[in-house]
């Protein structure tokens, strides 16, 4: 769960020690790994037209930027407790919503950083569109947000509870 403000990303201790061993990984072991796919293509000969080594150096950018991003991320982290469960969105619930009011068309997210999505539910950060729109308000407010066309939609808060992961 994380909640973001300014430069400061909360975190559970949870969420915080996985990213922290995802840093440790891909800054040890991966790098590791890289730089001997990276000599392994070098010693084929001609780099110019090297289909490995050019894959590996991609693949070794990719995990830099990685490596830099979840940094970052860490140290601008606090460590905190999930949210209470009051009704009111806030990073780290999983919020229900029917859109244009209509119970018939509704959607149920996680409101969380990017960095906590996974397979199991839908993560909305809460600087979207649709995340700021929903942040701070109560169950059974209606929120607006502009959709990529221009237009404005209209959601209303059905349920909003910690989510337990």
């Amino acid at each position: 769960m994380t909640q973001t403000s300014a430069n400061v990303t909360w975190l559970t201790q949870e969420a915080y020690d996985q990213l922290k061993a995802e840093l440790e990984y891909l800054s040890g072991p991966a790098r590791v790994d890289i730089a001997k796919k990276i000599e392994a293509a070098r010693e084929e000969g001609d780099l110019r037209e090297n289909g490995g080594y050019h894959a590996a150096k991609e693949e070794q950018g990719k995990q830099e930027l990685r490596v830099r991003q979840l940094t970052q991320l860490l140290e601008n982290a606090k460590v905190g407790e999930a949210p209470a469960d009051t009704g009111v969105v806030a990073p780290g619930m999983v919020v229900s919503i029917a859109f244009d009011g209509d119970p018939d068309d509704t959607l149920s997210f996680l409101l969380a950083s990017r960095e906590y999505a996974s397979g199991v539910i839908e993560t909305y950060s809460p600087q979207s569109p649709l995340g700021s729109a929903v942040n701070g308000k109560k169950v059974d407010e209606m929120a607006e947000y502009e959709l990529p066309n221009g237009r404005k939609a209209s959601v209303k808060i059905l349920d909003a509870k910690p989510y337990q992961g």
